[in-house]
Parts: structure tokens; sequence; C-alpha cells
């Protein structure tokens, strides 16, 4: 069965997320249309990323990704198509795309003209028939040429010497628990054996598996699911009660 998934920063209670819906399956009836979210914080490119960065490799290679943000925002340059990892992203050029992986696409795609209607919403009058259309097994060189301008965003990336890593915060989850960029492989090459980690007003020198190994209040931190450092504290919001937030800093500082 063919499947799409669909990300935006629509919300549940306007007519949004059902149009596009419906206009993909009345292309194809069959299509198996997965959401991944839509609430993802208004016209918030980074966490759109994250979100979709984090999933999209649990779909099977082929599936066809649907990404409507800021699809009439003043830094999209057009609307495009790109093959990474063998899944198919369709959306706007305006950097988002660049943010699932630190390396290119293998295919980009810039869609032409006749399939680039006027619209205010693009999402349903242009994205969403190409992604039921490439779901159905169109190709996305069908519907354009090369693009010669892929715009980038740039994520924050951490600094890492043998004294530490300086890491940041990316996502601070519906629990209060915070996300950041500090990942294990890094992590792991540079731990002697001894380590401190600070956030906020708290440090801890020690990693758990889970969340549960600390009392109720208590700060914890471990690698998550995605291999990324996780911090806050047991039944609490850590970002409320440490007082941190998107991009706050995270240190990692090792024993000499």
């Amino acid at each position: 069965m063919a499947l799409v998934t669909f990300l935006s920063d629509f919300g549940d209670t306007d007519y949004y997320v059902p149009a596009v819906k419906a206009k993909m399956l009345s292309i194809n009836p069959q299509l198996n249309i997965i959401d991944i979210s839509h609430k993802i914080e208004t016209f918030d490119l980074a966490h759109a990323a994250f979100v979709l960065r984090s999933t999209f490799r649990d779909f099977p290679k082929g599936t066809v990704h649907l990404v409507a943000m800021n699809t009439t925002g003043s830094i999209t340059q057009g609307y495009i198509g790109v093959k990474l990892e063998e899944h198919i992203f369709i959306g706007p050029n305006n950097g988002i795309l660049s943010l699932l992986a630190d390396h290119d696409p293998g295919i980009l795609v810039q869609f032409a003209d006749i399939h680039v209607k006027d619209s205010t919403f693009p999402a349903k009058d242009i994205l969403a028939p190409i992604a039921a259309k490439v779901a159905s097994g169109a190709a996305i060189h069908d519907f354009g040429g090369p693009l010669s301008n892929f715009r980038k965003l740039m994520s924050r990336q951490p600094k890492a010497t043998r004294q530490n890593i300086i890491g940041h915060v990316l996502k601070v989850d519906v629990y209060g628990n915070l996300i950041t960029n500090i990942r294990k492989e890094v992590f792991d090459q540079l731990n002697p054996g001894t380590f401190s980690i600070e956030f906020g007003r708290e440090s801890v020198s020690r990693l758990q598996t889970g969340y549960d190994e600390v009392e109720p209040g208590d700060c914890f931190a471990f690698f998550n699911s995605l291999n990324l450092l996780e911090i806050g504290i047991y039944h609490g919001h850590g970002g409320n009660l440490l007082g941190l937030k998107y991009d706050s800093v995270v240190y990692v500082n090792f024993a000499s």
C-alpha cells in the first residue's frame, strides 16, 4: 500500500489537515496517510526538522514524506522533491529538508512551473497532488528538473575537545525533558571514565539507562533511543524547574 507521512504546524482545530488529506485521497483513495505531527510550534523549522529527522528512518524505504512548514513564507524558494536514504520528501525549498541529515540528498528536483500554481494554500494545491502521485508510482523527476539552489540552514553543532563537550538543547518535550545535540558516540570517544554534566544550576556525574533510576524530583541524564544525551527531572518539568529551553547550553566536563 502506498505510504505517505504528513508533517505540519497546522494544528488540529482548523480545516487545513483534512483538506490536504482529502486532496491526496481524491487522487488515490488507497493511500495510507500517517500523521507524524500537526502540533509543531508555528513556523518553527528547527522543531519540525528534529521531529522528522528522528522518525523518518523508522518508516519503510520508499515512503513519501509531505512536509508542510512555511510553505508561503518569504524564505521559501519554490517547491521541491528530494530523495534521501531511499525516502522521498516533498516540501518547500526553505531549508527544512537540509536539516534531515548530515549529508546532502542524493536527488534534488525543482518542481516545474506547470505544477506550481498561485495559491494561498500550497500544501493542498501544489504539494499534496505531487505527493499522492509519487506515492502512487510516479517519479519526482516527472514534476521538474535538477535543483540548482538547494536552500540550506545550519544546525548548531556541539563543540568537543578532550576537556569537554559544549552542546545545546534541541527540544524540550511534553514532559519537560531536555534532548540535547550531544551524541553518544562522541561522548564515548572522549570519556576517560570520570565526567560531570552541567545544566542550569545542576550537575550530575553519572549516567542512567532510563528515567526511573532516580528518585522523583532528582535529576537524570542518559542517552536516549536517538543516541542523544537527554536530561531532566524525574516526575518534574525539567525545562521549567531548571530554567532551560531550546538552545540552552549543556556542558560535559571530563576529568584530566
